[in-house]
């Protein structure tokens, strides 16, 4: 098995590429070793000493270190871990991963933001290892969530006002602003 890695914008964050389906639907991102209950693999990495966080796409793994550890250390203990999981014959989750799913009573603003998030900026984040999930929309202000490698990136900011909010902004006059949550 041959796992490649790619650096992401966020020099806290590793891409993991295991070459196979990592989720079939969805995106999972854990904080801490207690809310990864549900997923043997997540626990495997978060057993590895300076591992934040754990973000699973469908055909990736991000991985965010502390910042005083380094990835020469934590790199090839974190490939070995994602390789003996996959060779076992391990499931990535116990249980059902989370996926967010729009809601029949959306309105149509809502509708419209959520369809741009989920085809013209969750694409392009995953490229980078990470997700935007939307959590709302009230007084014009879109409230997203950055996983993965967006969550902590030092160009997180300038993504979410130049990029997703000025898209966001020319197709739906009703947003204003968007903030990270």
């Amino acid at each position: 098995m041959f796992i490649q890695t790619e650096a992401t914008p966020n020099p806290l964050t590793l891409k993991f590429i295991p070459g196979r389906t990592v989720l079939d639907t969805g995106t999972v991102f854990f904080t801490s070793a207690q809310d990864a209950k549900a997923s043997p693999l997540a626990q495997a990495l978060f057993a590895i000493d300076g591992v934040t966080a754990v973000f699973f796409g469908s055909d990736f793994i991000t991985v965010t270190r502390r910042e005083s550890d380094g990835w020469d250390t934590l790199k090839p203990a974190l490939l070995a871990a994602v390789m003996d999981h996959f060779l076992a014959g391990k499931p990535v989750m116990t249980g059902a991963a989370t996926a967010q799913s729009t809601n029949d009573n959306d309105s149509e603003i809502v509708k419209q933001i959520r369809e741009l998030i989920d085809t013209r900026v969750r694409p392009a984040v995953a490229m980078d290892g990470g997700d935007i999930v939307y959590r709302g929309f009230q007084d014009g202000i879109v409230q997203l969530e950055l996983h993965g490698s967006c969550s902590g990136c030092p160009s997180s900011t300038m993504t979410l006002k130049n990029g997703i909010e000025n898209m966001l902004k020319h197709y739906v006059p009703e947003v204003v602003a968007v903030e990270a949550v």
